[in-house]
């Protein structure tokens, strides 16, 4: 996989507070394996809102963030106006924590359920090749 690294977000990650940047940086790293698995060809950081992003030719932009003013969170946003986080909360609504149809909601305190941030991931990195399927296709 060709992937494209940013600067600017290592700068971005570094200025979190320590639990922040090692839960943000566990996320960033299960978004590039992930990546990997799923045969995404090219994978690009960059920063979109001010906040890390990963963007890819045939997915929807995956953005992660934390937030001075929930100190406790930090999150996983995906774009409102696809059908991601309401077929994630169908799928994982007893696992995972969601911020209206944005975000997925994760605790600094907790470690980061893998397995099913991983079954998001790999939707959002491939919606645009599912999203004329029903459910995206699960």
């Amino acid at each position: 996989m060709d992937f494209i690294e940013n600067e600017k977000v290592a700068e971005t990650i570094a200025q979190y507070p320590p639990e922040a940047r090692a839960r943000l940086k566990s996320l960033r790293e299960l978004i590039i394996s992930t990546a990997i698995e799923e045969g995404v060809n090219r994978l690009v950081e960059t920063t979109k809102w001010a906040e890390p992003s990963y963007v890819t030719k045939h997915g929807s932009t995956i953005r992660m963030d934390w937030k001075a003013k929930t100190p406790d969170q930090y999150y996983l946003f995906f774009i409102c106006s696809t059908e991601l986080v309401s077929t994630f909360r169908l799928m994982l609504g007893d696992e995972l924590e969601f911020e209206d149809n944005r975000a997925i909601v994760l605790k600094i305190d907790e470690l980061l359920p893998k397995p099913a941030i991983q079954k998001c991931l790999a939707l959002a990195l491939n919606y645009h090749k599912i999203k004329h399927l029903p459910m995206l296709g699960i």
